[in-house]
């Protein structure tokens, strides 16, 4: 069983920063795929960006060249740097971990990639 969770979410203003954290369980950390997803109130859930193990990275349209993913292998964390946050950045933020899933290069963007999901953390950017 892999647990995941998140840190960092808070309120900011537009223009301004923040860094997500989400620290798995287990001891083959380096061996998952990981990713981000949102939801907005009264939305779908919307893949924000992944990161391979082996460290090549995926991005939504919307946040790319604002938000950067990476990982510390040494310390099972995956993170989300987002720059220049917009109001429309607001949601629930939550990490994702897709372990033994096949073909993760087409399905990263798919919820359904991912078989452990964190309880989410919440980011609101104020205009």
């Amino acid at each position: 069983q892999v647990q995941l969770q998140e840190s960092g979410g808070g309120l900011v203003q537009a223009g301004e920063s923040l860094r997500l954290s989400c620290a798995a369980s287990g001891r083959t950390f380096s061996n998952y795929n990981m990713g981000w997803f949102r939801q907005a109130p009264g939305k779908e859930r919307e893949f924000v960006a992944a990161i391979r193990w082996n460290g090549l990275t995926y991005y939504a349209d919307s946040v790319k060249g604002r938000f950067t993913i990476s990982r510390d292998n040494a310390k099972n964390t995956v993170y989300l740097q987002m720059n220049s946050l917009k109001p429309e950045d607001t949601a629930v933020y939550y990490c994702a971990a897709s372990i033994g899933v096949s073909d993760f290069s087409y399905r990263y963007a798919g919820a359904d990639a991912y078989n452990y999901w964190g309880q989410g953390t919440q980011v609101t950017v104020s205009s």
